[in-house]
């Protein structure tokens, strides 16, 4: 009998108890749990089983985690991929799925609570505001990864009421600024980021596109 792939958004950002009911029940019955530990709280496994087979797939390829999900799955096993906040944004979802596709393995995807809704969840604010911002952008900052279109593109929409959660931005934060800056955004225009959000060393920096001041 052929097993099964678990996709599920794990810890939220940081926080492992921010994991889903379903999520966690998946997580005590894996036989075999993949987590990428560059971005999920190891924390989130103390919900394994003691014996179940645990990679951190940080150090691995693509083609590697993919053939153990098949291999394990086709012994019959439940196999848990964990992913940071929700796979379905920024999480390298579809190349995996298309591999299990291929391969005949049936696959199921647990939803995640995803960095920018923790972030405003820590911050005790909306992304939406009546009157003021009714649409959210989803984006990120990028030095090496081709994008269609740039900040600069889609900060546009800030002008006429939208807010943009941008990711992996802190390291490239000039760049950032430079596009917003580009894009016509008043200096201003309030702006928060938020560091490893819900994680024990969050940190949160407020203030406007122009300038800011420092909060732990």
């Amino acid at each position: 009998m052929v097993g099964k792939v678990i996709f599920v958004g794990a810890g939220g950002p940081g926080d492992p108890e921010l994991i889903t009911v379903k999520g966690m029940k998946y997580l005590q019955q894996a036989d075999v749990i993949i987590y990428a530990g560059s971005l999920v709280n190891p924390e989130v496994l103390r919900w394994a089983r003691p014996n179940a087979e645990i990679y951190n797939s940080a150090s691995m390829t693509l083609e590697e985690i993919v053939n153990i999900m098949i291999s394990r799955a086709r012994e019959g096993k439940l196999v848990v991929r964990l992913k940071s906040g929700d796979a379905s944004i920024y999480g390298a979802l579809l190349e995996e799925v298309v591999a299990l596709r291929e391969a005949g393995i049936p696959y199921e995807v647990v939803p995640g609570v995803t960095a920018a809704l923790a972030a405003a969840a820590v911050l005790g604010i909306e992304l939406t505001l009546p009157k003021i911002a009714q649409t959210v952008i989803i984006t990120r900052a990028s030095a090496r990864v081709p994008m269609q279109g740039s900040i600069k593109d889609f900060a546009k929409a800030l002008l006429i009421g939208a807010t943009m959660a941008i990711y992996t931005g802190v390291h490239l934060i000039d760049k950032v600024v430079k596009e917003l800056r580009e894009a016509g955004v008043p200096d201003d225009t309030p702006v928060v980021v938020v560091y490893k959000a819900t994680w024990p060393d969050q940190l949160i920096i407020r203030g406007h596109a122009g300038r800011h001041c420092r909060e732990g």
